[in-house]
């Protein structure tokens, strides 16, 4: 009777479009009570690290992941018993508690599952499926839950005669179409397993990631047995035994994971996608540092974040704003260059969860005062690891400052979707001709990464002369903004 009143939370998209998440940290044990809107768990994403809020009253019944577990968009994460709701609670805990038998009817993803893997409803789904369940004859059902998966698992109709051995172990599980979400189907189907031969070991009987590879660790070992069984045997093992099969004291493993894992792929995709081209310049900033030391003072910056960064952003909004073609970036599918009218401008930042790149929306419409708010809050955010995702999307150019580590220059990656990013260096003082006469003097070097497809030599060099000239004279922030 108390199961009617249980409310499975399931893990929502919470990074448009995100297929999983690692939960960070819960904020609540069995036992404890929670209300609506009450956060109960960190979780990290691909893009940031986010808390999710259950959506209900009650007692926290079970916790079904611990902490450091990736978990798929859609999947139930914390079980929750509702207090003077079982009516209520009923149908959405039917759609959770679905058997085996009801994925059958599940199987058009676009429709049934879409609306589980966003958001937290899942009632009006649920409840479409289940006519469907119940008026499909089960002889009928199985063989086209059969042909479904043969050919989710990179089968085609002739194809059944290898693997017709395998196919006995899923009589014990109960005959039935696999549960398994999108990602775990796809690595079954990458390796060449079939989720019928596989023993789920996730709630509700669906098939994990780890259950895939136990079934391919299973599958290799009695393969060699006949021809050779000691010299294919390492091989599997190494891949399923990783962690323990090297020498912890000289060597490390970090999973490659969330933000760095996105990070790595965006930046792969940048490199082989657009072709960049870098230039550099050396720039005297000497007036630039003295005159924010004169900003610190002025008393319409007081709290306010004033460093070097702020001036050398306020330079490259500048900048833009006098040779706009630069904000722009090149829509391979639509074989379009699309110019931006506004500037959200990219921060690199790193995190101990990675690299991140948030970004100020329409930065180029903010005073010098306002920016500097904005450079504060961004930062701030950004080392407490509470970036959210929508501040890492939409940027349209990025700085990164990679000065702060004592590095003269780079030659930067493009942010994907974006045109150009510059890379300020370290300001030191250095001997420098001024006024004819060589004397100590403040200065760095700035590279400006940019999209040749779309970004010439002629506009790249524009844009890296007027940030330096802007540095080196910043009255040209009066006369040119």
């Amino acid at each position: 009777m108390t199961d009617s009143s249980v409310r499975e939370f399931k893990m929502p998209d919470v990074g448009e479009g995100l297929t999983e998440a690692e939960i960070l940290k819960w904020y609540v044990q069995p036992g404890d009570t929670v209300t609506d809107g009450q956060v109960v768990c960190e979780v990290e994403t691909a893009k940031a690290a986010v808390e999710l809020p259950i959506p209900y009253d009650g007692v926290v019944r079970e916790l079904h992941f611990p902490e450091g577990t990736t978990v798929d968009v859609g999947t139930s994460i914390i079980a929750v018993a509702v207090g003077g709701g079982a009516a209520a609670a009923e149908p959405v805990q039917e759609a959770v508690a679905d058997t085996p038998a009801t994925a059958e009817a599940e199987e058009p993803k676009p429709q049934g599952r879409q609306p589980v893997l966003v958001g937290y409803g899942v009632s009006t789904s649920a409840t479409r499926r289940r006519p469907r369940k119940g008026a499909q004859a089960p002889a009928a059902g199985q063989e086209a839950s059969a042909a479904v998966q043969a050919e989710m698992n990179g089968q085609g109709p002739a194809a059944p005669a290898a693997p017709a051995a395998p196919a006995a172990p899923a009589a014990p599980v109960g005959g039935e179409r696999p549960l398994a979400k999108p990602p775990v189907r796809k690595l079954a189907k990458d390796l060449g397993v079939d989720l019928a031969t596989v023993v789920p070991s996730g709630p509700d009987g669906i098939i994990t990631r780890e259950d895939v590879h136990a079934a391919v660790s299973a599958a290799a070992e009695p393969a060699p047995q006949a021809p050779r069984p000691e010299t294919p045997a390492p091989a599997p093992a190494a891949t399923a035994t990783a962690p323990a099969s090297y020498d912890t004291t000289r060597e490390t493993r970090i999973p490659v994971k969330g933000v760095r894992k996105a990070t790595a792929a965006a930046m792969v995709r940048s490199a082989f996608t657009a072709p960049h081209v870098t230039e550099f310049v050396t720039v005297d900033v000497t007036r630039t540092m003295k005159l924010v030391e004169e900003l610190k003072q002025d008393k319409e910056y007081t709290g306010l974040r004033v460093n070097p960064l702020l001036l050398i952003a306020k330079a490259l909004l500048v900048a833009i704003k006098r040779n706009p073609d630069i904000n722009a970036f090149w829509d391979e599918a639509a074989q379009e260059i699309v110019v931006k009218h506004y500037v959200n401008l990219g921060i690199a930042a790193a995190t101990p969860r990675g690299l991140i790149v948030p970004n100020i929306k329409d930065a180029h419409a903010q005073t010098l005062p306002q920016l500097a708010g904005s450079l504060g809050e961004l930062v701030s955010t950004a080392r407490e690891g509470k970036t959210s995702p929508g501040a890492m999307q939409d940027g349209t150019v990025t700085i990164t400052n990679v000065g702060v580590f004592g590095v003269d220059t780079g030659t930067p990656i493009l942010n994907p979707g974006e045109s150009a990013i510059l890379a300020v260096g370290a300001i030191k003082l250095q001997p420098w001709v001024h006024k004819g006469k060589v004397k100590p003097r403040q200065v760095t070097t700035l590279a400006l990464s940019f999209d040749h497809r779309l970004v010439d030599g002629e506009l790249g060099s524009k844009v890296l002369a007027d940030v330096a000239a802007v540095l080196e004279q910043p009255k040209r922030l009066i006369s040119w903004a």
